[in-house]
Parts: structure tokens; sequence; C-alpha cells
């Protein structure tokens, strides 16, 4: 038997039950022997993972969903398949919670977000359906949850068509409780093909009102609007969505689609509007990020996950039948006018076995950690006037490896992916790269599970996200360079407990 390797329409949308449980078995069988699985990222157990939905806490567990493809690496009929959590770490599989088996959702539930709303963790989602002609018609719908962990579908959408002026293009819909109101923000497409953020408020979910699209520039925001998720950090909106066909003046940027983020002081319900919003700027300066989550947890905190990923991109683990994984859980916080992520507290419940490391920075490679599991966090600290570059997913010869260029003294770091083994996405570039205040201390919080490395730089000011698909050899981490002195940490980390 082998893997399928050419996708119909057909193929995509079969329903679930009607494949044959011996390809289920075989493919299961094929991506457990892959060394690229993640240890410690919410990852699907077989095809392709996107979006993270309904991100919540309920019942006193975390709540994560995500997209799923579960027969192969490609975009067919979505699911939504769910996890949970005690402590933001580990986390447990429940399963598929919503499966695209209503009238209103049979070519697939869409992304969507999660409240909690008394008893029930209320879950809005995009239902699609094709007709005859393949042409989408796109439903906004509610799930409902109970504490029982039993799921139910509304019978009828609550938004149950576009406003006019907007094409099918229509979906994500976020849901939120604000000055005495729910909110529903989504995703849309005017008829004149530009971007937009649309605005629905009520009393109840069920009786929401259109308010217009979201005021927050007078600039293009390209030709459609994905996943649009509205915050509130010391009462600041926070608003993060991802623009498709961005022009590059507004904002430059290399990934095929950009993960976004503006803050503003106030959100007026009437206009509606974020009233005097920032300008854009990139959520993840790196190769990967993509459709951020972020919710106001009921501790005080802002929290997001990001898919790990990107649309219309083939990745080399397509090769072996599964694609993408979400991204450690991350803490969004404002520090003079600009966002910050952390990974979260609790992720130190994963390290074991800790090596110190410091020393002078010298052209003559340092051995930070050799012959790894590719599965760790290495935290380094860098003087204002350090140069050099830091290589992860090394082999002895240093030949290929993921490649961190650093200078504190001139302001500037990029993550380059030039020699990494298994190229791909080349025609977006191989590198990317971000100016940092000059003849500052530089500190690099580093996060390697596997295929993916999550670069945190300067407590959380920038972030940098890469996939990356080293051959079996290539596990080591050296450190060379000009000038400078360095220190700092190097833990392995033990497996997600997911039973």
């Amino acid at each position: 038997m082998e893997l399928i390797k050419k996708w119909t329409d057909d193929l995509r949308y079969l329903p679930y039950h009607q494949w044959d449980d011996k390809y289920q078995l075989f493919l299961n069988e094929t991506i457990r022997k892959s060394h690229w699985r993640q240890s410690y990222h919410v990852q699907p157990k077989s095809g392709l993972l996107n979006d993270p939905n309904g991100f919540s806490y309920f019942n006193g567990k975390w709540h994560l969903f995500y997209q799923l493809y579960p027969m192969g690496p490609v975009h067919g009929v979505k699911s939504w398949a769910h996890v949970s959590s005690e402590n933001l770490v580990d986390w447990q599989s429940e399963g598929i919670a919503l499966l695209p088996d209503s009238p209103y959702d049979k070519h697939g539930v869409y992304s969507g977000s999660g409240i909690v709303i008394g008893d029930e963790l209320v879950l809005a989602y995009t239902g699609n359906v094709r007709d005859a002609d393949w042409t989408r018609t796109s439903y906004q719908m509610l799930a409902h949850m109970g504490k029982d962990g039993v799921i139910t579908k509304d019978a009828t959408p609550i938004i149950p068509a576009p406003p006019e002026g907007y094409t099918h293009e229509f979906r994500d819909p976020q849901v939120l409780f604000y000055q005495n109101k729910y909110w529903l923000l989504i995703g849309a497409q005017t008829e004149e093909l530009e971007g937009k953020v649309l605005v629905y408020s009520g009393e109840t979910l069920e009786d929401l009102q259109f308010e217009g699209p979201l005021d927050f520039t007078n600039q293009s925001m390209g030709f459609m609007v994905e996943c649009p998720n509205l915050i509130f950090i010391e009462d600041k909106p926070v608003l993060l969505f991802c623009p498709q066909g961005l022009d590059k003046n507004i904002m430059d940027y290399q990934n095929i689609y950009p993960n976004t983020y503006i803050i503003a002081d106030t959100f007026d319900g009437e206009q509606p509007a974020l009233k005097n919003a920032s300008s854009l700027s990139n959520l993840d300066h790196g190769f990967d990020v993509y459709a951020t989550q972020a919710f106001n947890a009921p501790d005080g905190r802002a929290l997001a996950v990001s898919w790990i990923g990107l649309p219309e991109v083939e990745y080399p683990s397509d090769s072996e039948g599964w694609a993408h994984c979400l991204s450690i859980i991350k803490e969004l916080q404002l520090k003079n006018g600009q966002l910050y992520q952390t990974p979260v507290k609790e992720l130190i419940e994963l390290r074991q076995d800790q090596t110190s490391v410091s020393g002078k920075l010298s052209p003559k490679a340092a051995v930070i950690a050799d012959k790894t599991n590719n599965c760790y966090e290495l935290v380094l600290d860098f003087s204002a006037d350090s140069q050099g570059r830091l290589l992860l997913y090394s082999d002895e010869e240093m030949e290929h490896s993921l490649v961190l260029d650093f200078d504190a003294k001139n302001g500037m770091i990029s993550v380059d992916r030039t020699h990494v083994s298994n190229p791909f996405a080349q025609e977006y570039g191989t590198t990317r790269s971000l100016s940092l205040e000059e003849n500052k201390p530089l500190s690099l919080q580093i996060f390697v599970d596997h295929s993916v490395c999550e670069i945190f730089v300067n407590g959380g000011q920038h972030v940098l996200t890469a996939r990356v698909f080293p051959a079996e050899n290539e596990k080591d981490v050296y450190l060379e360079g000009t000038s400078g002195d360095f220190s700092g940490d190097f833990w392995c980390l033990r497996n997600m407990k997911n039973d």
C-alpha cells in the first residue's frame, strides 16, 4: 500500500466513514515512523492541522480546538479536533468535536472561537457548503458543550448570509462579551475584493445585528481578512488578524500571507471603530506563523496560540501523510506601546537535565550541545558588543543547520534556513531579519521540538518561528562569533503527557 499522492476533489470531500480502515491504519503507521513528529506541540494523529479554534477555559480545564483533515496532508473536508489541558502544557485528545455532518457545514467545519456562557462553552464556527456547481455558501453557526463534554449544534445559522455588498468569503467568527453586550467579529471580502472585518452585536448571540465594517485604518487590507481576533490588554484593544494580498508598501513581509496586529486606545462600538489605532505590525518575524488566536483568560492573562504552518505552501512532512502543528501557548503583554509575546510560565514543567554554558565568543565554534534529541529549550544572554552566529539542527561538519546571525552592537538578528537539509517555500525567501536597538544586551529564549523552532528575542519583544526538517544526524548546537560574551542554560524537555 502507498500513501495517496494525487488528491482529487472527490477524495478530499469523501466522508470520513467511507474511507477504508486499512488505509487509515497504514497512514497512522507511516506517520508513527517519522522523526519530525513533535514531543510537546499539539499535532494531529494524522493528516493536516490548521487554524486553532475555540481557545477557552471552561469547567476547570483549558480547551483548544483546531481544524483537522485526518486523511492526508491536504485541505479536505474539515472538522474540529478537541484537546484539553489542566496546565497549558500537557494536552489530552478529546477526539473530533465537530464533524461536517449537517446541512449547513457538510463541506467543512471552518474556523471560529469559543465563549463561556452560563454552564456552557459556546462555539461559533463557519459552516462551508458547496452546491452542484461547486459554488460556496458560508453560514455562521453555534454549537454548545456542556460540563459533561457533550457537544450539540444549533439547527440553524445565527448569520445565514453575508450582508449586502460582500462575497461568500465570509468566515472565522470571533465572539466576545464586552460592555454588557455580545460581539461577533468576522473576516470578510467586499464585492470590490477588499478585505474587511465585520462587526455584529446583540444582547444574545441569537439576536445579533450587523453594525458595519470595523474602522481601524484608511489603508487597504488586501483582498481578504482572515481570523480577526480582538482582545483587551490593560484595557487597550489589540486586534490580531491575517490580511491576504496586503500591499508590501503598507507593511513589509515575505511570507505568502502575514499574521499582523494593531493596538488602539479604545473600542467604540457605536461606530464601530478602534480609536487612535497604531500602524500595522508583524506578529511573528519568522517563516511559519498564521491564524493566531488569543483570548482574555479568567486568570487575567491574555493567552495566544498560533498555527505553525501557512496556506498554499507544501511542507516536507507532506510526504509522510501529515502536516503542521500548533505553537506553544504564549502570554501577550503591552510594554512601551508594543506587543510582547512570552512563553507561558507553566512551560518550565517540561524542563529536565539542565546544563549551564558561558564564555567569550570565538571564531572557533563552541559546542553548546551535541547529539541532542532536538527537543530542548535554550536560553542565551549576550553582551552589548556581541557579534556571532548560533547554529541549530547542525551536523558535526556544520554544513547543514538553521543559522541565527546576531549583531547586538549594530542591532540586527536574522534566521537563515538556506542550508537546511530539506528546503521548502524557497520562493518566499530563506532568510528573515529584524532590527534591534543598537549597543544593547541581547537575550534569546529558544524552543526546539524536532521540526519546530520558536525563538523569543529580548523577553518576547520579537518572535521568529520556523519549521525545519533535519536529517537524522543533525542534532548539534554550535556558537561562534568575533566579539562579546555569552551565558545561558540548556534544558532537555520531556514529552507532553497526553494519555
